[in-house]
């Protein structure tokens, strides 16, 4: 199969992948958010912090060697797997022990339990690591979704069902405990590839020298991504710290979602390129304007409507998240822009410079959150919003000299979907004072996102905006290829 062929197949199940295992989540997340109450989830993100850091750290920034490393071998393979369980056993005993102390800081000694209970799951998925590398590096997100999609499903009906019965916080728990279990027994099932018993010291230390600067990249991102959590959950209560996370969520959604999707097809096919920097920057520009023209009319039409959406969605008693997702949205936009500069660093083999710009953005992010604390939780937000735009300049440094594709390029290129998504959210919020007060949310958000849809397709149409060509013509492709079969 050639790589053209090869790279849009793997995008649709990357697609599938992805918008089918966070559609089951969310819906899942839906039905509990009326179930159950905000500090619960406040409590769930409180250890997820620990939890995420502890999965950057067992990766090790291995698996991002693997996947740039033009060929492998099964010692490579079964020397990271090794190094996994390993390193995550060792994890597993510092957690264990560190648990009351991590209760004690939140003043919530019923922490100690849940952080215990809900760490086996670093051990579940040590188990599975260099699979999912295999398949990543394969393009095969067939195989991924067939996978996640079940597991997810029935981790979330358990979850479903531990919630009706009275389990409380332990719901949550217990369900991505049994999702990740199954998902385990899956990729063992479907992968053709065995770990042997051999620990390649010359492997391990040729992965190490890429890995470790990523990893210890990715631990510093993750903890200072994580920052806004623990300040808030420190400062305020578990239910504060609850609508920030269901905000954050709700605002994640599109972008993480298709972002994360386009990131799995994107990194393997940017390393082939890697000593090809005109087809890397062509790559590349392609995909950031393709992606923000759909994220931003997203994200905007969401911010229009956020207050119907989350009563409908969530309930009233959700309602306080409006503000904190409207606010959060506005950084949110930059993401993309943000995972992608920073690959680029990554396929070039400049874990150097991707640590180096790491750390500077994170005595950033101390600055802003001391600043913006003194204005209480909504001084937090604009604090995450500053270091988002920030990080645009940062990251798109060293794009511009190794690709010659500069900061002032990208947002050229970036916007007009920007503009035309913007200045549509605001006719159409202008439009909806005049509907009837007495309108359902259901109709409201029928109305407002039909309206913002059609409006915004309609004007790409009429002036034949670039990325709204490609997609149409990728699917008309696609629709008569399915006439001609």
């Amino acid at each position: 199969m050639d790589l053209k062929k090869q790279v849009a197949q793997g995008a649709i199940w990357a697609f599938m992948d992805q918008f089918g295992v966070q559609f089951i989540s969310f819906l899942v997340n839906l039905i509990l958010a009326r179930l159950l109450m905000p500090a619960d989830f406040g409590t769930i993100a409180l250890f997820n912090v620990v939890i995420n850091i502890s999965y950057l750290l067992v990766n090790g920034g291995l698996s991002s060697s693997l996947i740039r490393t033009q060929t492998i071998t099964d010692r490579d393979l079964s020397t990271v797997f090794w190094f996994n369980i390993g390193m995550t056993l060792l994890l597993y005993l510092l957690i264990f022990l560190s648990a009351p102390f991590i209760a004690t800081f939140y003043h919530m000694p019923q922490l100690t339990t849940i952080v215990r209970v809900y760490s086996i799951v670093l051990i579940i998925d040590s188990f599975v690591n260099v699979q999912s590398v295999i398949l990543q590096k394969n393009l095969d997100f067939k195989t991924t979704f067939k996978v996640r999609l079940p597991a997810m499903i029935v981790g979330g009906l358990c979850g479903l069902g531990f919630a009706l019965t009275g389990f409380g916080v332990w719901s949550l728990v217990y369900s991505v405990l049994i999702q990740n279990l199954l998902s385990t027994f899956q990729y063992w099932f479907y992968s053709d590839w065995r770990p042997s018993f051999v620990f390649d010291m010359e492997k391990f230390k040729y992965h190490f020298a890429f890995g470790w600067r990523i990893a210890l990249s990715a631990i510093l991102n993750g903890f200072f991504s994580n920052i806004y959590t623990i300040v808030i959950g420190k400062r305020f209560s578990e239910t504060t710290l609850g609508f920030y996370n269901r905000a954050e969520s709700l605002k994640n959604l599109p972008i993480n979602n298709i972002s994360t999707a386009l990131n799995k097809v994107t990194y393997p096919v940017f390393a082939r390129f890697s000593n090809d920097d005109e087809k890397l920057r062509n790559a590349y520009r392609k995909l950031l304007k393709l992606v923000i023209f759909i994220v931003a009319p997203l994200i905007c039409m969401m911010v229009i409507a956020a207050e119907p959406l989350v009563r409908f969605l969530l309930g009233e008693k959700w309602l306080p998240i409006v503000p904190y997702f409207q606010i959060m949205a506005i950084g949110g936009l930059f993401q993309p822009i943000h995972f992608y500069n920073l690959n680029l660093l990554q396929v070039k083999g400049r874990a150097d410079l991707y640590l180096r710009l790491e750390i500077i953005k994170k005595f950033l992010i101390v600055a802003a959150v001391f600043v913006g604390l003194a204005y209480g939780v909504y001084g937090i937000l604009w604090a995450e919003v500053a270091i988002s735009v920030i990080s645009l300049f940062i990251n798109t440094f060293y794009t511009a000299k190794f690709i010659r594709y500069s900061m002032g390029q990208q947002l050229a290129d970036l916007l007009p979907s920007i503009a035309i998504s913007c200045i549509l959210a605001l006719v159409v919020w202008l439009g909806s004072s005049f509907l009837p007060s007495h309108l359902s949310d259901w109709g409201y958000l029928i109305i407002m996102g039909g309206g913002y849809v059609l409006s915004f397709w309609a004007i790409c149409s009429l002036i034949q905006f670039g990325e709204y060509v490609t997609i149409k013509d990728m699917l008309m492709r696609r629709f008569v290829k399915r006439n001609v079969i």
